[in-house]
């Protein structure tokens, strides 16, 4: 393997990664985002055309590199998850006393 990655960089660059999983991070980039139509949550990705990448890209060890990318999509996913409820948190506290509410006396 290569040199670890210095612990004092933050947040890692892709080339800080052994190759396998620099492979890894660039097909699961080919791979199609799925969003939830009703809440535009984030589902993860389509792994439906995965042996045709596999395959162009000469993969000899599929089950090690769709265990990578499996494990990257549910680092993905959570942290994607995550961001929404705390986006959706500060939301409500501003919605629901951060304003200052004006009453006016309408004569009409």
């Amino acid at each position: 393997m290569g040199e670890e990655p210095d612990p004092n960089k933050m947040p890692l660059e892709t080339s800080d990664f052994p190759s396998d999983i620099q492979v890894a991070f660039f097909i699961f980039g080919f791979l199609e985002d799925i969003w939830d139509g009703m809440s535009g949550s984030y589902m993860g990705k389509s792994w439906s055309n995965i042996e045709y990448l596999f395959n162009l890209y000469n993969i000899e060890e599929p089950r090690h590199m769709l265990y990578l990318m499996k494990m990257w999509e549910g680092i993905l996913v959570a942290h994607r998850v995550d961001k929404a409820e705390k986006q959706k948190k500060a939301e409500q506290r501003r919605s629901a006393g951060g304003g200052k509410n004006f009453t006016h006396n309408v004569k009409g």
